[in-house]
C-alpha cells in the first residue's frame, strides 16, 4: 500500500478531524494546498475508490477506513521488502549510517 502525496493530504485532514464532510475537506485543502474544489473532490473520490475513506450520507460525511498508524505500518513493510529484503536490522543499520544516529 502506498498513499500518493495528494491522497495523504486528504487523509491527513480526515485523520485530524476523525469525521468531516467532503465540503469541509475541500475548504481546508483550498487553504492549505491551494487546491480547487474540483481537485479536492476528485482526490476524495479516489481515496474512497481505494478503500481509504468511507462515505456516509446525508451531507457526504467522510470517515477514515484506515488509521495513520496502519498506513505507516504497511508503508514501512513495503519499504523493508523493496529495499532491505524484509530485514529490519538492515534498515536500522542504514538509518544509523546515513543519518549518523547514536548507537
Amino acid at each position: 500500500m502506498h498513499l500518493t502525496v495528494a491522497e495523504r493530504k486528504v487523509m491527513e485532514v480526515v485523520w485530524s478531524a476523525e469525521t468531516v464532510t467532503a465540503k469541509e475537506i475541500a475548504g481546508i485543502l483550498m487553504e492549505t494546498a491551494k487546491w480547487s474544489k474540483t481537485t479536492s473532490y476528485t482526490m476524495i473520490t479516489r481515496c474512497m475508490e481505494k478503500g481509504y475513506l468511507l462515505r456516509q450520507d446525508p451531507h457526504f460525511v467522510c470517515k477514515s477506513n484506515i488509521s495513520a498508524e496502519e498506513v505507516a505500518r504497511l508503508e514501512t513493510e513495503e519499504l523493508l521488502q523493496n529495499n532491505f529484503g524484509g530485514d529490519a536490522t538492515r534498515l536500522v543499520e542504514f538509518l544509523k549510517a546515513t543519518y549518523k544516529l547514536p548507537e
